[in-house]
């Protein structure tokens, strides 16, 4: 699943997300979802979020495995 709606995203989840200075390259660096920082419903980029691993932010490229309740 991409990572374009902000619904499909839950805390906790594992992704894959691109880094600023990863742009270029397309590096992805995986790792679980702290916090949601965009507030709009969707995003052609992706919705950025920061990781729980290094407080890392980045834009969303796909959801590994969504958070189990």
């Amino acid at each position: 699943m991409n990572g374009k709606k902000r619904a499909d995203i839950q805390i906790g989840a594992l992704v894959d997300i691109v880094l600023k200075k990863d742009q270029r390259s397309g590096n992805l660096t995986r790792g679980h979802v702290k916090r949601i920082l965009t507030n709009s419903p969707t995003h052609p980029h992706g919705i950025k979020v920061m990781l729980e691993e290094g407080d890392q932010v980045g834009r969303v490229q796909e959801i590994v495995k969504e958070h189990q309740k």
